[in-house]
């Protein structure tokens, strides 16, 4: 009897019979536009092998104008056609379907040719779309239903029509960007005109037994977006029209409410796909932070769909599904909902992998394969580096011992876990736990390892992280200061009125740490929506509170200053940064740049401004924290070199810019992977 009865299920659409309720959502990870056809197949075909019953490759553009970027992938001639069916064939030996999404991005295309229902310009974009007239509009419905027809001719059993995250057929849907007064706008019945003649010709094309998902955005999250009767009526005709499933889409790209990130709680807009179930005959698929098999079956069991999309789930660990199956969940690699390594990649131009598993999308580079010649290995430093480094050492066979001088393994993981909204951090560093045990590796902790200990071992890897960088300010040692570690590890209280100095990562952290109270919002999906301005779309076009965002009052006043004099927060990451920042004005917390640090006595901080140090004056608080960067702790390894013994220096101990994980983590399996 399986623990997840409803996931597991099959799912008849008639033509085919889906093995389970798993979609792997559509990525864009960029591996389409390598031209490495073996390595994009490869992607797919780990995670067919892993059990995923249909999957959905990244956006393909219908023609140039449409594309995300210049020189988006797309199926536009036979040579196109051919690569594709590399990976259609490899996907359907390994025992899974695969559909392809069609994706035009409108007026988010990020080049000069983009083109949308209005003129009207993206605010995450600086190109200005041309205005589409009617032959225009012709042009664009053609290259979609052409690129449908060039998918099955790939060997595509389905494609995903991308109607949601304020794409080009959103913007056709919704009076924030179409203006227009001819048959193409203006009324409901108008504006929903282009994507019920896509599917519909889409379908003529392709046949009756092809798989037609339509993804539509259930709620917009912008000012004048659908109204939930707009949605629902669109649902309904979309199925009359010939989809076979409709997905969920949530919230436009532009939209200023956080969706996946990992301060999203879990399934939080599950209720959004619930809303449709019982008016369609078709089946609903819900997406958006389900990360765990339990999850999934429990939106599932709840009626909230007939399928689940998970994507990001899939680059964490490409066997979730089998694993699932097996009764061995506890060892599926959580995905964290960071977008450090995915959505910051691809917004970057880079090609998209996973912080927690770097071979994501790197699966023909970075092969973890049995070693040669087993070796004995100790790893110094149970952190993101040692931790990977360890686990996929073992995993090739090496005997590894993991030694760290704390007595729990997680490094600064234990402290990204107390921050309000980086909950998934607890079942991360759980995971390394499994791990280690199940790998079999020597774990030793609450040893202070000296260079003698470490003698005999046949490879050494000094993984022993970073220390805080001392800003050396006058008065620093009075009772009123606190480093980070002291707030985060060791709990020591701040006062009502905080002055963090320094605005990196961790005085981010630290800031969101101390403005909160009591229960997490991430854990509260009533307070989080209420935080956020998450409405209903049945009562407010977009669902959109009417009142707007409504956080709890502040727990402390939190000033965060700089040295630098630009906009603080500018280095966060690309996708997530902007939710930092948000948050924190939410809660009145001050942020300064350009800060001098002249001294600190018992009334406050003394700072002044920029390089004239001007405007000397007293900011009265009663707790100053110090988060003014790291420096790298190498003593270990700088004593085993006195003595002559080699070892490999990896993670903070290596480069202390910020504590990354992501960079920790890859370093330390491509490492283990080498021995």
């Amino acid at each position: 009897m399986t623990q997840y009865p409803h996931l597991l299920a099959p799912l008849d659409l008639g033509h085919v019979t889906l093995k389970n309720r798993v979609l792997m959502g559509s990525m864009h990870t960029g591996l389409e536009e390598t031209k490495d056809w073996n390595r994009v197949a490869e992607f797919y075909a780990a995670r067919a092998r892993g059990g995923v019953s249909l999957m959905v490759t990244g956006g393909m553009a219908p023609n140039r104008e449409g594309g995300v970027f210049p020189g988006a992938a797309g199926l536009f001639n036979d040579q196109d056609i051919a690569n594709h069916k590399v990976v259609t064939d490899r996907v359907h030996e390994a025992g899974s379907l695969i559909a392809m999404q069609i994706l035009h991005a409108g007026r988010y295309a990020y080049g000069n040719e983009c083109v949308a229902p209005s003129p009207i310009k993206s605010p995450i974009s600086p190109f200005p779309p041309k205005e589409l007239d009617e032959d225009g509009i012709e042009k664009q419905i053609a290259d979609i239903v052409t690129a449908a027809a060039r998918a099955r001719e790939a060997g595509y059993d389905g494609v995903e029509i991308m109607g949601s995250e304020g794409y080009f057929i959103n913007q056709f849907l919704v009076r924030h960007t179409n203006k227009r007064e001819d048959r193409w706008g203006g009324s409901y019945e108008n504006r929903m005109r282009l994507p019920l003649e896509i599917v519909r010709r889409v379908r003529e094309a392709v046949g009756s037994d092809f798989v037609l998902i339509y993804r539509l955005s259930m709620i917009d999250l912008v000012p004048e977006g659908s109204t939930f009767d707009e949605v629902l009526q669109l649902a309904k005709e979309v199925e009359k029209a010939g989809a076979s499933i409709i997905n969920t889409g949530i919230g436009w790209h532009e939209a200023r409410v956080p969706t996946i990130v990992t301060s999203v709680p879990r399934a939080a807009f599950t209720w959004v796909t619930k809303k449709l179930m019982g008016h369609v005959g078709i089946p609903v698929i819900t997406s958006n932070r389900i990360n765990t098999p339990q999850v999934a079956e429990d939106v599932l069991a709840d009626g909230c769909a007939d399928m689940v999309s998970m994507a990001r789930p899939f680059l964490a660990d490409a066997e979730f599904v089998k694993k699932a199956v097996e009764g061995r969940a506890d060892t599926i690699a959580p995905c964290i909902a960071c977008n450090q390594a995915c959505l910051d990649h691809t917004f970057s131009g880079k090609i998209s992998t996973c912080l927690v598993n770097p071979r994501a999308c790197y699966e023909t580079e970075l092969p973890i394969t049995p070693a040669d010649t087993p070796k004995t290995v100790a790893v110094v430093g149970a952190g993101p580096a040692g931790l990977s480094t360890a686990i996929t050492a073992a995993q090739r066979g090496h005997d590894v011992t993991l030694f760290d001088r704390d007595t729990q393994i997680g490094g600064q993981l234990n402290m990204a876990k107390q921050i309000p909204g980086k909950e998934e951090f607890f079942g991360l560093v759980e995971w390394y736990d499994t791990m280690l045990k199940e790998t079999g590796v020597t774990v030793t902790l609450g040893h202070d390892v000296q260079a003698d200990d470490l003698i005999g071992f046949d490879e050494v890897v000094i993984a022993t992280g970073v220390l805080p960088r001392d800003p050396e300010i006058e008065g620093q040692d009075g009772d009123n200061t606190l480093s980070y570690i002291d707030v985060l590890k060791h709990k020591k209280p701040a006062g009502k009125r905080v002055a963090i100095i320094g605005a990196g990562g961790i005085g981010f952290d630290v800031a969101e740490f101390l403005v909160h109270e009591g229960e997490s919002p991430t854990e509260n999906l009533k307070e989080w929506k209420e935080e956020w301005g998450v409405g209903d779309p049945a009562q407010t076009p977009g669902g959109l509170a009417p009142e707007g965002p409504q956080p709890d009052a502040p727990a402390r006043a939190v000033t965060l200053l700089q040295r630098k004099s630009e906009r603080v927060g500018k280095r966060l990451g690309k996708t997530t940064g902007w939710i930092h920042r948000a948050s924190l004005r939410m809660k009145n917390v001050e942020m300064v740049g350009g800060i001098n640090y002249e001294r600190i006595d018992p009334t406050g901080l003394v700072v002044s401004n920029g390089e004239a140090r001007e405007d000397p004056r007293t900011l009265e608080v009663d707790t100053i924290v110090l988060c003014a960067g790291q420096v790298s702790e190498r003593s270990l390894a700088d004593a085993l070199e006195a003595k002559g013994i080699a070892c490999h220096v990896i993670g903070g101990a290596d480069v202390a810019a910020e504590l990354d994980a992501k960079r920790a983590i890859d370093q330390g399996t491509r490492l283990a992977a080498s021995l």
